[in-house]
């Protein structure tokens, strides 16, 4: 089999190995908020993709006791769950997520008492639990959005594919540093713009134009490694700013499923855009040191491999472009 082509057949198993984990890193939310003394109306918004459901739910404390029937009610990529909940001994005690080790998800919980600040906690597969009562625990509501925006964009797989077709595209420094801060830009334009409810885009288009932009870089990669020329290689900083739009509605969706309360939407907003940002600075300050790395150890790879980066953005991205579409239509 010629070099190439095994490039291509390895692209291709790691687009089913991963195809299906790309936007797994929904939040789920859960707020308690006191409306009686002693007594606590619980909303509890979990991830879901059509009619399937992440298998979540929350445990209470044991004190608490729940009044009445729940009532479920589907949202937009998720189900809203609402029931109340009475706790004699005040909200005190172990309350966790049960099923929540077992995902990628994370989930916001959100406690407001009827006097007294609110206050937000992030759990995660490695910590599905939160001793309440217990003022030294907890963390602050900007670090539980930070925290969120970086794992958003590393979870992301089609969001870092896309950047990494840039950086196999652009290759002087200058034009990087433009082309990043353009992409940057545009996709903190639309996050705000969808985190504010000013605009919005359907979920399952959204997915396939995502993916078609990650596709069509695959050509460009191999355009530039043949000494050719296009608008995207003379100007990546245009084709960034224009595709950065789309993926900034794909970054909203982790902050637009939780349905933030009014109050904290600007505060959320800045905490997860930083996120997104230190985990895409991340990610590119990786690619550039391996670069490097590997250029100063003077390592010489088969064809095959150095061909392979750019045959995954594109079977990648034409992967998820034919899964998407199928997906949208099928649901039509």
């Amino acid at each position: 089999m010629r070099p190439g082509r095994v490039g291509l057949c390895i692209a291709l198993q790691l687009a089913f190995v991963v195809g299906l984990r790309a936007h797994e890193s929904r939040p789920g939310f859960l707020e308690l908020r006191e409306t009686d003394p002693e007594v606590w109306e619980v909303v509890w918004k979990v991830p879901a993709r059509g009619d399937l459901r992440l298998s979540l739910s929350p445990r209470l404390p044991d004190s608490c006791r729940p009044l009445g029937e729940s009532r479920v009610v589907p949202a937009p990529g998720a189900f809203i769950e609402r029931w109340r909940v009475s706790c004699p001994e005040g909200l005190r005690g172990e309350l966790a997520i049960v099923g929540l080790r077992a995902t990628l998800t994370d989930v916001l919980l959100r406690i407001q008492p009827a006097l007294g600040p609110a206050r937000t906690f992030l759990l995660r597969s490695s910590a599905p639990a939160v001793v309440l009562g217990d003022e030294s625990v907890g963390s602050g509501v900007s670090f539980g959005y930070l925290i969120l925006g970086v794992e958003h964009i590393l979870l992301g797989i089609d969001h870092l594919l896309f950047v990494l077709g840039l950086l196999l595209i652009v290759k002087k420094r200058r034009t990087l540093v433009k082309t990043i801060t353009s992409f940057t830009l545009a996709h903190s334009i639309t996050l705000a713009v969808a985190t504010l409810g000013w605009a919005s885009a359907p979920e399952a288009p959204l997915n396939a134009a995502i993916a078609l932009s990650i596709l069509f870089l695959g050509p460009e990669v191999v355009r530039k490694w043949r000494g050719e020329s296009s608008l995207t290689i003379r100007h990546p900083w245009l084709v960034a700013f224009a595709f950065g739009l789309l993926h900034g509605f794909g970054f909203a969706s982790g902050l637009t499923t939780i349905g933030l309360p009014q109050a904290e939407i600007p505060l959320a907003l800045l905490f997860f855009n930083v996120g997104v940002e230190v985990g895409q600075l991340g990610f590119v300050l990786l690619v550039l040191a391996l670069e490097r790395s590997f250029r100063n150890l003077e390592i010489v790879w088969p064809v095959w491999a150095r061909a392979l980066p750019g045959y995954a953005v594109g079977s990648l991205g034409a992967f998820w472009a034919i899964q998407r579409t199928a997906m949208m239509v099928g649901m039509a």
